[in-house]
């Protein structure tokens, strides 16, 4: 059985509990639940800083390959015009300006032509010193020309002012080929990504990347940059993670590419010394294996972990960078849990006796409102019970409240009672019952079921009205009806419809009634006796008696809502239907009053009394049908009478 409790306790009971628990729960477990709202709170703050920074450095990759798509487009690229040629050597100069992280452009071309503009104020002043760069320069230029049987050929360097105006000029023989170098050679690969693995530059000593694309035009070949790490590095150090927290970038192999510290780490190398990049573990205080194996296994991003050596708590993020391509760039996000959230664990004990003291108050309220609201709401769930089970026998006042919702509510109940009643009396009152229990509403279609189907009409009904005042007509025809009604729904029939003087009544529809046959032949049967009493009181008046004849059929029909959106009507369709009233009419040729099909029959032969009448062929039937006479319920035979067909 289930439990159910006063809506007075509950709303009192819910809204304590509620209120009691949230402020003893902070008492009880306030150690336990501030450090899991502080765990949440650290994972959400560490997620937004890991995708931000992602998005960052994302950003940079999409925007020097958007740059690369456009060079790589310019007609002087594809027709290889890349000797003295001011305009194009101006586009790549805009071009390097867009991107902080460009440190230059160039090109390599399939007969080993080569084009670089290198932006010097990238390199730094050491560097500069280092390539013995003029004072004024912005830019330098490198121009090869095409390879020949030769090994050397002649490269031209240019340093060009912010204006791009010439400030000098050398000539010297080369030996470089593009055709020859990484970049180009697995550029060309389709199977190649657009960033190639990680370096340190020569120059700068900062970590890059070479992002390149292939063309094809009148020329074939590959125009690519370099991108040089230090704005990403100034970006990761203005992350404000605590005293100890860290952003860094890393490749598949752990080697660290973007770094807070990277500059200095990389500064510190051996005077000769191969530049290379840290790894991992030179980069960070505490391991972050175990976390960064579990994402890449398929686990969650954010993930806490703790420091075996100290036992303090750790809270990290992790992202790839898209764009990156087969460089296969991550991104990790590294705090400490303690330090990432000081200033909450100091406020929580303050929080708590807060909540604490807001508990205590709002309780007698709390106790008050529900006494109030409970009044009011038994009598609104009593008057609902009513109506769902359609009590009538005399009106309700309307439920009235203090509280505008209640008071509003009470009055749209008395509506719905008015509503549903009037309901009831144009749709059937079983189908009303259910969708009230069920709470459905009517929709348009149907299903396929067995049902009883009944027909009724007065004999010489039209001969009636003729001689009789049309009000006088409706009051006694009203009665008519009304008595066919209580006995077909005594019986669990539903009247369909009122056709006129006739009826429609069906069985095991809308409401399942296994034994629906014996139902409606038992339905018919008190139909005929009642109309008898009631011709009874008719002669008494003055009235003329009615002659009912009725046919009944059962089998399959579609039951269901057919009409359209604004207007429905709850119906049965098929052959059944059609049958049924197809036997009422012949009624008049065999002088019978209860004609029934032979599925009728022989479905209830064993509790009713039957009598075959004919065979027949009734119109719109292919096949012809046997027909009987409905009598009487069995052990109450009466005697046997002849059949004869009217002619």
């Amino acid at each position: 059985m289930r439990l159910r409790v006063s809506y007075q306790l509950s709303i009192t009971s819910m809204v304590g509990v509620l209120v009691l628990g949230v402020g003893l729960g902070l008492v009880v477990l306030s150690f336990d639940r501030a450090r899991s709202i502080t765990r949440s709170a650290a994972l959400t703050f560490i997620d937004r800083v890991a995708e931000h920074t992602a998005d960052r450095v994302d950003g940079e990759f999409k925007g020097v390959l958007d740059t690369l798509e456009v060079l790589a487009t310019l007609p002087a690229i594809t027709s290889s015009a890349i000797a003295n040629n001011p305009p194009l050597y101006a586009v790549m100069a805009a071009l390097l300006r867009r991107h902080a992280q460009l440190y230059n452009l160039y090109v390599g071309y399939d007969d080993g032509a080569y084009l670089e503009l290198d932006d010097l104020s990238r390199v730094g002043d050491a560097a500069r010193g280092q390539m013995g760069t003029p004072p004024d320069s912005a830019f330098r230029l490198a121009v090869i020309g095409k390879a020949q049987e030769q090994q050397t050929r002649a490269q031209v360097t240019q340093y060009l002012s912010a204006g791009l105006a010439p400030i000098a000029r050398t000539e010297r023989e080369t030996d470089y080929d593009p055709r020859g170098r990484p970049w180009y050679r697995t550029a060309i690969d389709d199977t190649a990504g657009a960033v190639t693995a990680p370096y340190v530059s020569v120059l700068t000593a900062l970590p890059g990347y070479t992002v390149r694309l292939p063309f094809q035009g009148d020329r074939h070949g590959v125009v690519a940059g370099n991108i040089l790490l230090a704005d990403i590095g100034a970006f990761l150090r203005a992350q404000q993670l605590g005293a100890s927290g860290v952003v860094l970038l890393f490749d598949d192999n752990g080697r660290v590419v973007a770094h807070p510290r990277m500059a200095s780490v990389l500064h510190q190398r051996a005077p000769g010394g191969q530049l290379e990049l840290p790894h991992l573990d030179q980069m960070l205080d505490v391991d972050i294996t175990p976390p960064l194996n579990a994402w890449m296994a398929g686990g969650a991003a954010e993930q806490i972990f703790s420091r075996a050596t100290d036992g303090r708590t750790y809270v990290a993020a992790f992202r790839s960078v898209p764009s990156a391509g087969s460089a296969h760039l991550r991104l990790a996000v590294v705090a400490p849990l303690d330090e990432f959230f000081a200033a909450v664990e100091a406020g929580r004990r303050r929080l708590v006796l807060l909540a604490l003291g807001v508990v205590l108050g709002t309780l007698p309220m709390v106790w008050w409102i529900g006494s109030r609201l409970s009044r009011s709401m038994k009598d609104l769930a009593r008057e609902t019970e009513r109506i769902q089970n359609f009590e009538t026998a005399s009106p309700r006042p309307e439920v009235r409240s203090l509280i505008r919702e209640i008071d509003d509510l009470g009055r749209s109940v008395a509506t719905m009672r008015t509503v549903v009643l009037t309901f009831a009396r144009f749709v059937p009152k079983r189908l009303v019952q259910q969708l009230v229990t069920t709470g459905a509403a009517l929709r348009l279609g149907g299903t396929r079921r067995e049902v009883t189907v009944l027909f009724t009409d007065i004999e010489g009904f039209t001969a009636i009205t003729e001689k009789a005042a049309p009000e006088q007509v409706m009051i006694q025809t009203s009665r008519y009806l009304g008595v066919l009604s209580a006995a077909i729904m005594e019986h669990g029939g539903t009247v369909d419809k009122f056709i006129g003087d006739a009826v429609m009544a069906i069985w095991n529809a809308p409401a399942d009634d296994p034994d629906h046959v014996a139902h409606a032949c038992a339905a018919v049967l008190a139909c005929r006796t009642a109309i008898q009493q009631l011709n009874a009181a008719f002669e008494q008046e003055g009235w003329p008696a009615y002659r009912t004849r009725f046919g009944l059929h059962t089998g399959e029909a579609v039951v269901g809502t057919i009409g359209s959106a604004d207007r429905m009507a709850y119906t049965v369709l098929g052959a059944t239907v059609n049958l049924a009233a197809r036997l009422e009419p012949l009624n008049k040729d065999y002088g019978t009053d209860i004609l029934v099909s032979a599925e009728v029959a022989e479905r209830v032969s064993e509790r009713f009394v039957f009598r075959l009448v004919d065979t027949v062929r009734p119109r719109g039937f292919q096949e012809p049908i046997r027909i009987f006479e409905l009598n009487a319920v069995r052990d109450m035979v009466p005697s046997p009478r002849p059949i004869h067909r009217v002619r």
